[in-house]
């Protein structure tokens, strides 16, 4: 199979018609083996009345309904696992993204060697109060993933060779860090293409002020995660050895003041009357309780299931 295409969606009745619509005649023309994944995030409209009725016009579209709304990064995740495309391309519910990229974004993954292609919305129809959080949030995942080349990392309009999805995981708030997600799986070759955004045609956007704590959260766990995920003693032991260190240098330094002092025969000060003191012995109980936390978490990875779960790339 070509391509499979994943759409998460939620409450987006009116739309689901017109989008259907338009993917089979954009995959029609262009003579593609495809299926459509519809993931309904527990919708309270009539979302899942409709796909019922979609399906009976096109046996292609397969869908499944939560049970209550997880969110948009575990419809992902579910439709990732079901997809069986060769090439997998997202794309959200709302109208707002165009089918007919979908041709190009196919043919850079397969004719370009891309893992993984993301649309970049120029030229946008959203609110500045949507805007300006998501420039400064681009500009913030950009600097931290070392992902210079890509301007929307939430852009929902992606593709993907297959080996990715089957790669990574996806939770949480992290739909919007997928391409971090993936260069830490080892996937390396990410681009982006300028895409069509088009203004909301039916509804009203799902998005909340709420997201930017869990999104900044988020891109925090995966940078973590991603970096000292197998080897946290690496990230809490040398936190914890140059706080103690600090702390042991300050302690041992006051004290031998006071020990010239005494010797020299000129006032002095008690240890425990200097302020500096305190701070020197927090310095060593902080470093003495990361390098214990470092320790711990070692030994939870060692334990982990995946501990020696690494992506390999090819075999002979």
């Amino acid at each position: 199979m070509d391509i499979s295409v994943v759409i998460p969606l939620y409450n987006e009745a009116e739309s689901l018609p017109e989008l259907a619509a338009w993917i089979r005649r954009v995959m029609d023309d262009n003579r593609f083996s495809y299926e459509i994944i519809m993931v309904d995030d527990g919708s309270t409209d009539d979302s899942w009345m409709v796909i019922e009725g979609l399906k009976v016009i096109n046996p292609k579209i397969s869908a499944v309904k939560f049970r209550r709304n997880y969110g948009k990064s575990a419809a992902l995740n579910v439709g990732f696992a079901a997809a069986q495309g060769n090439v997998v391309i997202t794309m959200d519910a709302d109208l707002q993204d165009s089918p007919d990229e979908i041709p190009e974004l196919y043919r850079r993954i397969k004719e370009g060697g891309f893992d993984l292609v993301s649309g970049w919305k120029q030229k946008r129809y959203d609110p500045l109060s949507k805007t300006i959080p998501t420039k400064l949030f681009n500009s913030v995942t950009r600097n931290m993933s070392g992902i210079h080349n890509l301007h929307d990392f939430n852009c929902g309009l992606k593709a993907y060779r297959k080996e990715v999805v089957k790669s990574i995981e996806v939770y949480g708030e992290m739909h919007r860090y997928i391409p971090v997600i993936a260069k830490w799986a080892g996937f390396r070759r990410i681009d982006e293409q300028v895409v069509q955004h088009f203004p909301r045609k039916y509804g009203t956007t799902k998005f909340g002020p709420g997201r930017f704590i869990k999104g900044f959260l988020d891109l925090l766990s995966i940078f973590f995660v991603g970096k000292f995920g197998k080897r946290p003693m690496h990230f809490f032991g040398t936190m914890g050895v140059l706080s103690f260190l600090a702390g042991f240098i300050i302690a041992v330094w006051l004290v031998v003041e006071k020990l010239v002092s005494i010797a020299n025969q000129t006032p002095y000060r008690n240890v425990t009357d200097q302020p500096l003191f305190f701070f020197a012995l927090i310095a060593i109980i902080v470093g003495t309780q990361l390098f214990l936390t470092g320790f711990i978490a070692e030994l939870v990875s060692r334990n982990g299931v995946d501990r020696n779960n690494y992506q390999i790339e090819k075999f002979i």
